[in-house]
C-alpha cells in the first residue's frame, strides 16, 4: 500500500495580534526598527571583516558567518511577521514548509557556530603555539560545512515528520509566524513521535552546544590562571 499524507488543510492561518489590534502599530514599528538595525549592523561587520586583511583570521571568519546567519534569520521571519501584522484581514496564509523550515535551519546553524567559535578561542588560549597549525582554513571551512549539514538535516527531519501528520479543519495558528510546536498542536493524528523528536533534538543540540561552550570557557579560564601564576 502506498503511503501518502492525508492532510486536508495545505495552508495555515496566522492570527497574529488579532485580539490586541491596538498594539499592531507599535509592534510593527518595533519589529521593523529591530530588523533594520540588525541587518545594517551585521552588514557593516561583514564589510569591515572583508575589507581589513588583519581580520582574516579564524575568529573573524566564524564571526562573519555568524553575522550573515543573523541577517538570514531576521530577513526570513520578520518580513513575514510584518506582512501578517499589516494585513487588513488580520491573518496571513502560510505554507507549511516555508519559511519555518529555513528559520529552523538558521537557529541550529547559529548554535553550531557559537560552539565552533568557543572551540577556536579554546585552542587560541590553551594551545597558542600550535594554534596556526590546528586552525588552518581547511578545518574552519569543514566546521562551517558540518554546522550547515547538521542544521539542514535537523530542519529537514522535522519537516518530513510534520508532513506525515494529518490535519483537519482547524488551521488557525495563534502566532505571527508558523512555529513548529503550534503546527503540531493542530494535527488530528498522533503527535507522540513529533513531540519526542522535538524534545530529543532540542536536548541534543542545546545540551551538546551549551556543554561544549561551558567546557571550552572553563578550560580557557583554567589556562589563563595557570599562565599568570
Amino acid at each position: 500500500m502506498e503511503l501518502k499524507n492525508h492532510t486536508e488543510v495545505p495552508d495555515f492561518l496566522l492570527l497574529g495580534l488579532k485580539e490586541d489590534p491596538e498594539l499592531q502599530p507599535f509592534i510593527y514599528s518595533l519589529l521593523l526598527s529591530m530588523c533594520l538595525v540588525s541587518v545594517l549592523g551585521n552588514l557593516l561587520i561583514i564589510l569591515a571583516i572583508g575589507s581589513d586583511t588583519h581580520l582574516h583570521t579564524p575568529m573573524y571568519f566564524f564571526f562573519s558567518h555568524l553575522s550573515f546567519n543573523d541577517i538570514c534569520l531576521n530577513t526570513t521571519m520578520i518580513p513575514k511577521m510584518l506582512g501578517n501584522i499589516q494585513a487588513l484581514n488580520q491573518h496571513h496564509i502560510y505554507r507549511l514548509s516555508h519559511p519555518g523550515w529555513l528559520f529552523k535551519v538558521f537557529v541550529v546553524f547559529e548554535n553550531c557556530l557559537l560552539e565552533a567559535m568557543a572551540y577556536d578561542r579554546y585552542v587560541a588560549i590553551c594551545h597558542p603555539l600550535i594554534y596556526t597549525v590546528i586552525m588552518t582554513p581547511r578545518p574552519c571551512v569543514l566546521l562551517i560545512l558540518l554546522s550547515l549539514l547538521l542544521s539542514v538535516g535537523d530542519a529537514l527531519l522535522h519537516c518530513l515528520v510534520v508532513l506525515c501528520l494529518t490535519f483537519c479543519t482547524n488551521r488557525k495558528v495563534p502566532c505571527s509566524f508558523c512555529e513548529l510546536a503550534q503546527v503540531i498542536n493542530l494535527a488530528c493524528s498522533d503527535t507522540f513521535i513529533n513531540n519526542i523528536l522535538i524534545y530529543f533534538v532540542t536536548s541534543l543540540f542545546g545540551g551538546v552546544s551549551v556543554s561544549g561552550m561551558i567546557f571550552s570557557y572553563t578550560q580557557m579560564v583554567s589556562c589563563f590562571e595557570n599562565a599568570i601564576t
